[in-house]
């Protein structure tokens, strides 16, 4: 499939150059963004990761349709997310760790979706939030549990962007905003969210580009991964002392 030497860090593809040694730097292989490519270049990048990592599900993100409909055909074991308009290949990590992705509306959804199947594919398990947004704050407040048993908060919402505010205010858990591009025309595609986002007076609040689940699952994926490992900083101190 490609012209990988062994041992060479990338594989060329001629079109793209996969960047395989991803996984052993970072602890996550290269993720196909679909945007922009044809679904003959998904196919083949997805092929490629999955030779690369056979061990582990790699991810393709962004897909329409027809491309969708060609991961299937030479992949039929691939899973399919129809919301998240995403495809995984290979068999899901096991989970560490608790990731709650937490979303204001029913038109959230697939930036919701992205987020949620990132952060598993990301090795974190994951629970979903739904349909609390601070037009109902009874439904976030009836929800403060599942909140504070997370290890870390993926925070989607458009409009206003009020919810990670209000989110971060009942919580100390790591939390990452997502503004989606949900909104009337003042909410300016978005731009409305993230800004309100970014000004939010509740501490600890971080945030991501407009409805970028993906940027989100990866951040809190790992949050919550390292928060369930054991502390190797510990042990290091307590092995150091004891000489």
């Amino acid at each position: 499939m490609t012209d990988q030497p062994p041992g060479e860090p990338l594989a060329d593809l001629g079109f793209a150059r996969l960047d395989i040694e991803r996984a052993e730097r970072t602890g996550d292989p290269e993720v196909v963004y679909g945007a922009g490519k044809s679904p003959a270049q998904i196919v083949d990048i997805l092929t490629a990761l999955h030779e690369a990592h056979p061990e582990r599900a790699v991810l393709a993100t962004r897909l329409g349709d027809d491309a969708i409909d060609a991961v299937v055909a030479a992949h039929p074991a691939a899973r399919i997310d129809e919301v998240a308009r995403a495809a995984t290949l290979g068999e899901l990590p096991a989970p560490a760790g608790m990731v709650a992705v937490v979303s204001a509306g029913t038109s959230d959804a697939p930036v919701a979706a992205e987020a949620a199947l990132t952060a598993r594919v990301y090795g974190a398990g994951v629970k979903r939030v739904s349909d609390v947004g601070v037009a109902g704050l009874h439904r976030v407040l009836a929800a403060r549990s599942e909140l504070t048993s997370a290890d870390c908060l993926v925070v989607v919402a458009g409009m206003e962007g009020a919810l990670p505010s209000v989110v971060g205010g009942l919580s100390g858990v790591p939390l990452v905003a997502v503004p989606t591009s949900v909104g009337y025309g003042a909410s300016f595609g978005g731009l409305a969210a993230l800004l309100g986002m970014l000004n939010s007076c509740a501490p600890g609040v971080t945030v991501v580009n407009i409805d970028n689940g993906f940027g989100a699952g990866v951040f809190a994926a790992r949050v919550a991964r390292n928060a369930r490992r054991p502390d190797e900083r510990e042990t290091s101190r307590a092995n150091g002392n004891a000489g």
